[in-house]
């Protein structure tokens, strides 16, 4: 039977005292706070750490870093490091949710088990736990909530059964050595039911989270998972590295890869189906020293294509993309650098056109979504199909509309400004870093200013921003130089959006965001149009700035100024936007 928990126990009469010090001396807590604290300790016995946080005058874990500190313990946060289903496997739940504490990482050299604990100067439960594992117990510092979420989360998502079972079939858990593997052997790793559960139970994770790729990625010691959520990686699993090949021999059987070629990358796909979506899953191996990464990319077959206003753009930016839609003929790009979205502004924009009165043709590396009613087709350069040959034979295909995947030669801009001449209507991407950025861009690749200036009708810049979680959404009062430099970006804007009153919020963590605070994304945009006096820009081979200023005195919003609006309106938050339209 474990010891009863015991949390917030004091070893030292002296702790409270040199913790509330260095809470001074690292500036988080202000001096007259601390003597406050003192004095409340004086009349009523309570103790200054106590008093201090019941006031909110340190955050918890600020006072559990301090406390840490002080005690010479590692402070740990769990919603930052991803629990081994090993370590989980040596303590039962029961024992976890009696002493407050979750193991999450075991090192089978030096046979060390680290465990998380809310009390960690509890000796009675660090004792009991050696002699119930075997194991030399490395307490760390956490939050007491962060153990509680991790008891209900990792218990009811371990792997550790399977794990084990691997791992016997692997050979054991002991210190990674090099050794040679008979290919004929490795089919039997990989029908055995363990393997399968665990690469099940990676990609149901992915699907439940939103994840967009999953990272299977091999170090010297471990093997790790990595998910790709709202655009940032979190790590949520370690496994060892004794079962990593047999895991990435599972995956490239389901992908169609050779599983006896690790020496160079390949390419392969599957399908996964849970309860309620479908995902196509893109999946790259790619050797590196320690052993072959695996990344997968999820592209959702249910849920469609967003609509324009659903990705987030308003207004006057919304009103000159539409009216660019629906010329007849002539080029309109979307800017902004690898993961924000242009692909999938360019699927919106083509659902909104796509009838049976119009043939529109694509042409992508990959094709992500499938679009009913739109000819789609893949690059294939091996065979000789690239955007440029592609785009040629396109034009013998009787087209209306024509959708390039990206501008990336000379050849392929010439070819879509011909086509554009030529009474189509293009749409295709460019990696600059404003929609300005695109003409200069352009005529690098030596399109002709002339051309430029007489067939591109709108150029569209975009980022995706995190939204803040709307279930734990909390309002907050930003500083003021902030607010004052929210005015300044927003000028004229900021009387328009704002009104009499504006109020910030952040999300404070909640299970339904994964403690993040942010859940979802939303574009932000700028979108230039072509006018005649950006056309003349354009033939004086003017730089990009000069054409943005013309384009912002005509009423274009830019990229940091809808970014603004956007946390105005409380879609995202002011972190966000300076993170990805920071320039």
């Amino acid at each position: 039977m474990p010891p009863a928990r015991k949390v917030g126990v004091s070893q030292d009469e002296n702790e409270p005292v040199a913790v509330v010090a260095s809470l001074v001396a690292d500036g988080k807590l202000k001096q007259a706070d601390a003597d406050r604290a003192n004095m409340a300790f004086v009349t009523s016995g309570m103790a200054m750490t106590d008093w201090l946080v019941q006031q909110e005058l340190v955050s918890q874990e600020d006072m559990i870093r301090a406390r840490a500190k002080y005690l010479n313990v590692p402070f740990i946060k769990l919603s930052e490091v991803a629990v081994s289903p090993v370590a989980l496997g040596r303590v039962d739940r029961a024992i976890s949710e009696r002493l407050n504490l979750i193991p999450f990482d075991f090192k089978a050299a030096t046979n060390e088990l680290a465990v998380a604990m809310a009390n960690p100067m509890d000796l009675a439960a660090i004792e009991f736990l050696e002699k119930k594992t075997g194991c030399r117990i490395k307490p760390y510092a956490t939050l007491p909530k962060e153990v509680t979420d991790a008891i209900a989360t990792s218990y009811a998502q371990s792997l550790s059964t399977e794990v084990t079972a691997a791992l016997k079939e692997a050979g054991g858990e002991n210190e990674v050595e090099v050794k040679t593997v008979n290919i004929r052997k490795v089919g039997e790793y990989i029908r055995e039911a363990p393997i399968a559960k665990i690469v099940t139970t990676i990609l149901e994770f992915a699907v439940k989270s939103r994840a967009s790729d999953v990272h299977i990625e091999p170090l010297e010691d471990r093997t790790r998972v990595r998910y790709r959520i709202d655009g940032i990686l979190h790590e949520k699993l370690v496994l060892p590295k004794k079962i990593h090949d047999a895991l990435i021999s599972r995956i490239k059987i389901l992908s169609d890869m050779k599983i006896d070629e690790k020496r160079i990358p390949q390419d392969g796909r599957f399908n996964f189906q849970t309860d309620t979506d479908e995902v196509d899953l893109r999946v790259s191996s790619l050797p590196t020293v320690d052993g072959e990464k695996i990344v997968m990319r999820l592209l959702k077959k249910t849920g469609g294509v967003p609509t324009l206003n659903e990705l987030g753009l308003r207004g006057r930016a919304l009103k000159n993309l539409e009216e660019a839609i629906l010329r007849p003929h002539g080029i309109i790009l979307v800017t902004g650098p690898t993961g924000s979205g242009k692909t999938t502004t360019l699927y919106a924009v083509l659902a909104r056109i796509n009838t049976v009165k119009v043939n529109i043709l694509t042409l992508e590396d990959p094709v992500e979504y499938q679009m009913p009613g739109v000819n789609q087709v893949q690059i294939n350069p091996q065979a000789g199909l690239t955007f440029a040959s592609g785009l040629r034979s396109f034009l013998r295909q009787d087209p209306n509309v024509i959708m390039v995947g990206e501008v990336r030669d000379e050849e392929t801009a010439e070819l879509a400004v011909q086509a554009a001449l030529t009474g189509h209507l293009v749409f295709s991407t460019l990696h600059t870093n404003s929609a300005a950025g695109a003409l200069p861009r352009l005529l690098d690749m030596k399109a002709e200013p002339y051309l430029l200036a007489s067939t591109i009708t709108a150029i569209v810049g975009q980022r995706v921003c995190r939204k803040v979680c709307s279930v734990c959404k909390k309002p907050y009062v930003p500083a003021e130089e902030v607010i004052a430099d929210m005015r300044k970006i927003l000028g004229k804007l900021w009387q328009t959006a704002a009104g009499a009153k504006v109020e910030f919020f952040k999300g404070v963590g909640c299970e339904q965001c994964a403690n993040t605070g942010y859940r979802g994304r939303v574009g932000i945009f700028e979108v230039l149009p072509v006018s005649e006096k950006i056309g003349r820009l354009i033939l004086e081979h003017a730089a990009a700035s000069e054409i943005e200023d013309q384009a912002v005195a005509e009423g274009m919003v830019t990229m940091k100024q809808d970014g603004y609006l956007k946390v105005v309106e409380g879609l995202t938050t002011i972190d966000e936007v300076l993170r990805v339209a920071q320039e």
